[in-house]
């Protein structure tokens, strides 16, 4: 018996591979020792972390709006198309997952740029975190379109 819903697991956690690798194969092994360009120092900080959070946030709060308008209108939904939530099983857990990834996006970034601004000469933030946090982040996105774009089909079917 598989679980309602693991296609929806399966494609974020693939997803999230998928552009991990892309985000690790596209990047120079120097290219992303500073979060700053020289002489820009603080620039990351001040400019660029708001707007990367505020993005992050605005997903994450339309996805759990999304999640829980769905769960307290199932009542309806049964009554009225006589499907059982199951059916919502996979696009909710796309969402669920883009949640997960922004929460891990959001903290992993500032975790990092913090080990980054108060160890500036210690080059911590390998190649390996570089492509961790775009993967989070792109991955957060794109279960996040991807997801809701598959509730609405499956919604109106």
């Amino acid at each position: 018996m598989q679980l309602p819903g693991f296609a929806g697991i399966a494609t974020a956690i693939g997803l999230f591979a998928i552009v991990w690798l892309t985000v690790w194969l596209r990047t120079k092994p120097t290219s992303f020792n500073y979060f700053e360009p020289e002489g820009a120092e603080g620039e990351f900080g001040q400019r660029l972390l708001p707007i990367y959070l505020d993005i992050t946030k605005l997903i994450l709060g339309i996805a759990a709006g999304s999640i829980v308008l769905l769960v307290g209108s199932s009542n309806l939904v049964q009554q009225s198309s006589g499907r059982s939530l199951k059916s919502f099983a996979s696009p909710m857990f796309m969402v669920a997952m883009s949640i997960i990834y922004g929460v891990l996006f959001m903290t992993l970034l500032v975790l990092n740029y913090e080990h980054h601004r108060h160890n500036p000469a210690s080059n911590s933030y390998t190649r390996l975190k570089y492509a961790r946090n775009q993967a989070l982040g792109f991955s957060a996105l794109s279960c996040f379109c991807i997801g809701y774009a598959w509730l609405v089909v499956s919604a109106t079917r």
